[in-house]
């Protein structure tokens, strides 16, 4: 069966090809890693490079989604040797799209345009528009997390409209949640709560559990900085932790529960909040995932900086937190450092007032 002929009223997960096409969306990722390992390895056997590309690209994202980042650009890779071999364009796409997310998970962002860029192309030349539209939707996505709203908007909606289309849930669900994000980061909550609220929705009814998770961490972001709801806020979230450890979703857990710091700081629950980042600090060092890394350390230095830490501390803090975010490109969350050092009175930091100096001296 190919992508195309897939029944589309629920949703499925592409990056399941081959031997493991069989796999739900929801398959937990260890059963997933442990079957895509046994599948692999047969077909490494039967020196079958068609199916040992196909089989290595379910080990990258379980991998990938697990946390073990390593493991998991080795596997993308391996997949794409053999593909290459076989000359088999489409699993050659699909390998590129897993590293370029990979890429972006990772914080490399130039090298995630590049090789989504790449999946995007071999897509349309092999003609698999499904991995043609995952790989747009990196590439979005990467715009959107840096913050350049105004350049990927318009390709969210044009791959919303493709995916309602064709009828793939899970895209659509995405698209959804994409553009949702987009308008709660502008101040635009009402439109951003419709719109998290269609994709939890939609997510439900095709069975999309991961999907369903991400949407109900958007509501919760949104009922807590619109209505203040921090009751209803988490409830949601801790509906959408069971299903991340359910499924052992790693990256997932991880943002739920810095959003959960969120929530409980906006409250002024601040030693609670504290907890609750340090907890997503240490998840997202686990896995190597850099913007993670960075927003549970902003969460963490603005909590600490309530229960009493020296400002100078805070300020030492906040500015290596903003070189990491210049460095990594997200323009967004440095934003966010920039307002955090304003609303907790700490600057200027470390040095700004000599650099200002010599500027005026000029």
């Amino acid at each position: 069966m190919t992508q195309q002929q897939r029944p589309t009223d629920k949703a499925f997960a592409p990056e399941y090809q081959g031997a493991l096409g069989s796999l739900s969306v929801n398959s937990s990722l260890t059963d997933v890693l442990a079957k895509g390992v046994e599948e692999l390895r047969a077909a490494e056997r039967a020196r079958q490079p068609v199916d040992v590309a196909r089989c290595g690209l379910a080990v990258a994202e379980a991998y990938r989604r697990l946390g073990r980042v390593a493991d998991a650009d080795r596997a993308w890779k391996a997949s794409y040797r053999a593909a290459r071999s076989a000359g088999d364009t489409g699993a050659m796409a699909w390998a590129l799209w897993s590293g370029g997310t990979l890429a972006r998970q990772r914080g490399s962002l130039a090298l995630a345009y590049r090789l989504l860029g790449l999946a995007a192309e071999l897509g349309e030349r092999g003609g698999d528009v499904v991995v043609r539209g995952y790989s747009l939707a990196g590439l979005a996505e990467t715009g959107r997390i840096q913050g350049d709203y105004q350049a990927v908007g318009e390709l969210h909606e044009q791959l919303l409209a493709e995916a309602r289309r064709r009828g793939e849930a899970r895209h659509t669900v995405w698209a959804l949640e994409g553009i949702a994000q987009m308008h709660r980061n502008t101040g635009s909550y009402d439109r951003a709560l419709a719109l998290f609220e269609e994709a939890a929705d939609t997510a439900g009814r095709a069975d999309d559990r991961r999907g369903r998770a991400w949407a109900l961490r958007g509501i919760a972001d949104v009922v807590s900085v619109r209505d203040g709801d921090v009751d209803r806020a988490l409830a949601l979230l801790a509906e959408a932790e069971s299903v991340c450890r359910e499924m052992n979703l790693s990256s997932a857990l991880a943002y739920n529960l810095k959003m959960r710091g969120n929530v409980r700081y906006r409250a002024g629950r601040y030693a609670q909040a504290r907890d609750d980042y340090a907890q997503a600090l240490a998840g997202f060092r686990e896995m190597n995932e850099p913007r993670g890394t960075a927003l549970a350390r902003l969460g963490l230095a603005k909590s600490l900086a309530r229960l009493g830490r020296n400002p100078a501390e805070t300020a030492v803090e906040l500015a290596d937190l903003r070189r990491t975010l210049d460095r990594i490109g997200l323009r967004h969350a440095r934003d966010m450092v920039d307002r955090a050092t304003d609303e907790l009175g700490v600057g200027p930091f470390p040095g700004e007032d000599r650099r200002v100096e010599e500027a005026t001296a000029r």
